[in-house]
């Protein structure tokens, strides 16, 4: 079993005019910037066991890229889903009405989960390439999305899909931590799907201030916790939307 050392440094840090909100997003969010994690990836020299086995590894099989089985598998689904909200938070910070459409509040939590996005998909394209070194398999090329029904120009259209995505991310992290075998990748799962949830809590209080949007029943069940969903049911939910334009499978994963 090698180990791969990896460290992602936070990315759009701002040091003025923190709103609460904010100060939760930002202290509590990034948590796996410049930590240093000891990623674990299996070679193909490695009679150990691998969670990943060399069939079952992402990669490109019958013209389409499949992401894959085992831990390597889950970490590219993982990827998948952060080039997406990654590509989306993009968009939005980048559109030409963002300050008008959005007030001062709004465009600092947007700007913040934007940050977090972006560092959450580059963090996955590292460890996803420390783990698969010596290996057969590949690493997921950048998606196309195209966001068809979406106005960008408009508050409510954004929030409403932005909602969608961090609700859509919440249950994918929890539905994908029982797969995982390696110690090391659960951490990390942990660790992200912690930020989802506080972005997911942040847009829907943007969205319905001061009422118990922020922990809805369709998220919550009825012991408290957070609902958990299966890739099998995830990715036809993501694929449903029409907005990655770039096909794949995933034949291994349940």
């Amino acid at each position: 079993m090698k180990k791969t050392k990896v460290t992602v440094t936070e990315l759009g840090t701002q040091k003025d005019g923190l709103t609460s909100r904010r100060s939760f997003l930002r202290v509590t969010g990034l948590t796996l910037a410049g930590t240093g994690l000891l990623l674990a990836g299996c070679n193909n020299d490695d009679d150990s066991g691998s969670s990943s086995p060399s069939g079952k590894l992402p990669g490109v099989r019958n013209g389409v890229f499949d992401l894959g089985g085992g831990d390597a598998g889950i970490l590219t689904y993982a990827y998948a889903l952060e080039q997406l909200e990654a590509d989306f938070y993009t968009r939005v910070v980048n559109s030409n009405s963002f300050g008008t459409t959005f007030n001062t509040e709004e465009r600092q939590v947007l700007s913040d989960l934007y940050a977090h996005e972006v560092l959450h998909r580059e963090f996955f394209k590292v460890a996803i390439t420390a783990a698969l070194e010596g290996t057969d398999g590949q690493l997921l090329p950048n998606l196309e999305f195209n966001y068809p029904g979406v106005n960008f120009n408009n508050r409510d259209s954004v929030l409403g899909t932005a909602k969608a995505l961090e609700d859509t991310g919440v249950k994918a992290y929890n539905g994908a931590g029982r797969y995982i075998q390696e110690p090391a990748y659960l951490v990390i799962a942990g660790k992200i799907v912690s930020v989802e949830a506080r972005h997911a809590s942040a847009i829907a209080s943007l969205i319905s201030p001061g009422t118990a949007a922020f922990a809805p029943n369709d998220l919550i069940d009825s012991n408290g916790l957070e609902k958990a969903e299966k890739p099998s049911v995830i990715i036809p939910q993501v694929a449903s939307l029409n907005f990655i334009q770039t096909a794949f499978t995933a034949a291994y994963l349940d």
